[in-house]
C-alpha cells in the first residue's frame, strides 16, 4: 500500500546552507526541522532527503566525505525520535563538474530523478506527498515528480530566493510546514 513521505532538501532546508558543507563541524541543524520530521512520521509520512551536492562534482569533497557526514547527520535524526528512510544525492553540476561528473544528470534537481527513485523503491504516493525546499529547482523538482504538496522553505533575512515558479506555500519555519502534513 503506497504511503505518503516528506522530502526534505538538505542544505537550506535540514541545515544552514554555509556553502558545500560536509563536515559535522559546519552542520548547523535549522531549527524546528526536528519537531517536523517527529510529525510527519506520526501522520504515516516516510522521510526522505534529496539533495544535490554539486561539491562533490567540482572536487571540494569526495563521496566518502559525504557519506561520512550523511551517517552522522542521521544518527542525529535516531537521537532525536526521527527515521531518515533515504538519502539520495545527485553529485553532477552540468558546467563545473570535473570530468565524469561534469553533466545535467535526471538526478539533479530541478529533474525528478531522486524523487522517482525514492518512489519506486518505497511505493510513495506521490499525490499525498509533501516536499519542502529552499530553491525554485526543488519545487520545480517535486512538481516535475508529481508531489501534490511543495513548499518553498525561506527562513533567511536578506537573502531571498526569487520565486517564479508555483509553490503551495512559502514559509518562514519549519512549524508552518507542519499545517500541510
Amino acid at each position: 500500500m503506497s504511503r505518503p513521505a516528506l522530502f526534505l532538501d538538505g542544505d537550506g532546508v535540514i541545515n544552514v546552507d554555509h556553502a558545500y558543507v560536509y563536515q559535522k563541524e559546519n552542520f548547523e541543524f535549522i531549527d524546528g526541522i526536528f519537531e517536523l520530521c517527529q510529525k510527519a512520521e506520526q501522520a504515516g509520512y516516510l522521510i526522505i532527503v534529496i539533495t544535490n551536492q554539486a561539491g562533490i562534482g567540482r572536487g571540494y569533497y569526495s563521496e566518502k566525505d559525504f557519506q561520512v557526514l550523511t551517517e552522522w547527520m542521521t544518527s542525529e535524526f535516531e537521537k532525536n525520535n526521527v527515521t531518515i528512510n533515504a538519502v539520495y544525492h545527485c553529485p553532477y553540476h552540468p558546467e563545473k563538474g570535473i570530468d565524469d561528473y561534469k553533466k545535467d544528470a535526471p538526478c539533479r534537481k530541478p529533474n525528478p530523478g531522486m524523487i522517482l527513485k525514492a518512489k519506486t523503491q518505497f511505493d510513495i504516493d506521490l499525490e499525498s506527498s509533501l516536499l519542502v525546499g529552499d530553491k525554485n529547482s526543488d519545487i520545480q523538482a517535486g512538481l516535475n515528480a508529481g508531489i501534490g504538496k511543495n513548499i518553498l522553505f525561506t527562513p533567511k533575512k536578506g537573502k531571498q530566493y526569487v520565486v517564479d515558479i508555483a509553490a503551495t506555500a512559502t514559509v518562514k519555519t519549519h512549524s508552518e510546514s507542519e499545517a500541510f502534513l
